[in-house]
């Protein structure tokens, strides 16, 4: 199957800042892919150059086969993160200032419904929640019916109560065979909404696969929390993997019943103890050294 978007030996260079270096993936049609990394890894310059938006040095970008051009202009459809609207008109008038920009459009009552603005059409733009502008803003996006649709960190600054809507808004718009491309700074978004992950940073893909193939990879199975008091001097000479969290000594482990057991002979107390499983979060910390949000 021929992916959507094909990226080759891309880079992109500034002064003293090689922002993407020799990146190398896929993307296969229909699916969500998720491209996560730290302030200045460069996801945002790559996610640029696929868009069109600015050219690489070296490398090539294709979409379904061939060269990116006027093709992938009519059928891809971007949010950005920060968007500028007209003044002065409402959520209807700006839903048909940007279709009359296309030659081919989806049924505006269609986008409409998909995108829950039946309350608040005949708003003024200025006047809508961030809840209701990034829908706004993800029907603009979607008002050229496009194959593939860039979403840039559509849910930063929503409530909890928001970023769930939109998540359902998004799985709704996938079910529809559309392709989207996220970059978001939620690592329980990525999990919950993307069939494949690439993680960046210092402008390469450090990691990509689906999030499980990712998180069995890189950690056991499960991991055991105990209050650091509980298991104080408890623990030396193991052969365990152990790391220290504020308050808690977190043990990694892929045989929980064995480790329980060299546990208690040990005396430690189960009490208080915690199970998890590893995150998203766990991994990009691992992979890279730095929280998501530095």
């Amino acid at each position: 199957m021929t992916p959507v978007i094909e990226i080759q030996d891309l880079v992109k260079i500034y002064p003293g800042v090689r922002a993407v270096d020799g990146v190398t993936l896929s993307i296969a049609p229909g699916i969500c892919f998720g491209l996560l990394g730290p302030n200045g890894a460069g996801k945002t310059t790559l996610i640029e150059i696929v868009e069109g938006i600015q050219q690489p040095d070296s490398g090539s970008v294709l979409y379904k086969g061939a060269a990116a051009g006027a093709r992938f202009r009519k059928e891809a459809g971007i949010q950005f993160q920060v968007t500028s609207l007209q003044e002065f008109l409402t959520v209807r008038e700006t839903l048909l200032l940007f279709s009359r920009l296309y030659p081919r459009t989806m049924e505006l009552n269609d986008i409409i419904r998909l995108c829950s603005l039946e309350e608040f059409l005949d708003r003024d733009t200025r006047k809508l929640s961030g809840g209701q502008r990034q829908r706004l803003l993800m029907a603009l996006a979607l008002v050229n019916d496009p194959e593939v649709l860039f979403l840039d960190e559509p849910t930063t600054g929503l409530d909890p109560q928001a970023r769930r809507n939109f998540w359902d808004l998004i799985s709704l718009i996938r079910s529809k065979g559309k392709t989207v491309v996220l970059t978001t700074h939620y690592m329980d978004e990525a999990y919950a909404l993307c069939d494949k992950i690439a993680i960046m940073d210092r402008g390469r893909i450090i990691a990509q696969g689906t999030p499980e193939q990712l998180l069995k990879e890189h950690f056991g199975d499960i991991v055991l929390q105990f209050p650091e008091e509980e298991v104080k001097d408890k623990l030396e000479d193991l052969q365990l993997c152990v790391s220290k969290q504020p308050g808690w000594c977190e043990i990694q482990t892929h045989d929980m019943n064995d480790t329980i057991k060299t546990l208690m002979d040990r005396g430690v107390s189960l009490s208080r103890m915690n199970m998890r499983s590893w995150s998203l979060e766990d991994l990009f910390i691992a992979l890279t050294g730095k929280d998501l949000r530095g």
